[in-house]
């Protein structure tokens, strides 16, 4: 894996016989409370490691496009103007300085149903943002998010119930807790594995020195930990690699044991 190009909304990785491209939709800040122990507890102090901007969390929104060159997958969506927050949104900008049409986007791959992931599909002036999609694929227990203003592409939805290939070099893994439908994209090249995740770690500085750590917004605390367990263990295999919708942008990095969890070892600079 490795960085060729990068802006202000976007770095571009080469990826064996794939391009990688992180798209920057922004970021959101949350309170520390949100986070919780291993018995559903707020966290009684964070460690040093973690900074706050104010009083609050930044969690960065990134979303994930790979080609071959000639089939593409968009991997989440940002959050279009769902949140009315100036800091997000940014992904259709992000798109564009990386050269990509977004009416050649025909398959997007979403990995949970939560506003920052999925509400890009449709663009602030309420039009579908990429007009030649043809699949959407979801967690089939994510797939009541389709109404309202994700209506329109019902029709699209291709719901993911089990590991199932969308193209050739990249495999869906429902890996349900933070939603019932969360789901990680494995994406496959000559050279490795990319594990494409949504929601699995929101603070980095934090979850991947202790994983046992949760979110307050995790459907199923226990099981959303058992499966950033499982992943965490994957990832610490050789030529393995993450790309993380809220990882520090542009969010793909590498992952190796430390102590009792984890160190992340980022591929590039943050953005922004």
């Amino acid at each position: 894996m490795r960085l060729i190009s990068s802006g202000r909304h976007h770095a571009t990785f080469e990826f064996g016989d794939l391009q990688v491209i992180s798209l920057r939709d922004g970021y959101i800040d949350m309170p520390p409370t949100r986070l919780r122990d291993e018995d559903g507890r707020t966290l009684d102090e964070l460690p040093a490691a973690v900074p706050l901007a104010g009083d609050n969390l930044r969690l960065s929104v990134n979303a994930f496009f790979v080609t071959d060159g000639t089939r593409s997958v968009l991997i989440d969506t940002g959050a279009s103007n769902a949140w009315h927050d100036p800091t997000m949104g940014l992904i259709y900008d992000a798109l564009d300085e990386a050269g990509v049409d977004r009416a050649h986007v025909t398959d997007v791959a979403i990995t949970h149903k939560h506003e920052d992931h999925v509400s890009g599909l449709i663009a602030p002036d309420g039009s579908e943002a990429f007009t030649k999609l043809e699949r959407v694929w979801i967690g089939a227990g994510d797939t009541s998010v389709f109404t309202g203003r994700l209506e329109p592409i019902r029709g699209r939805v291709v719901p993911v119930s089990e590991k199932v290939a969308i193209n050739d070099w990249t495999t869906a893994i429902p890996t349900p807790g933070h939603t019932p439908g969360h789901t990680v994209y494995d994406v496959r090249s000559g050279t490795g594995h990319l594990l494409v995740w949504g929601d699995t770690v929101h603070v980095p500085t934090l979850q991947f020195d202790q994983p046992n750590v949760s979110w307050e917004l995790d459907g199923n605390q226990s099981q959303a930990r058992a499966a950033r367990a499982a992943l965490l263990e994957q990832l610490t295999q050789p030529h393995h690699f993450v790309a993380g919708a809220h990882l520090d942008s542009p969010g793909i990095a590498r992952v190796t044991p430390s102590g009792e969890g984890y160190a992340l070892e980022y591929l590039a600079p943050p953005i922004g």
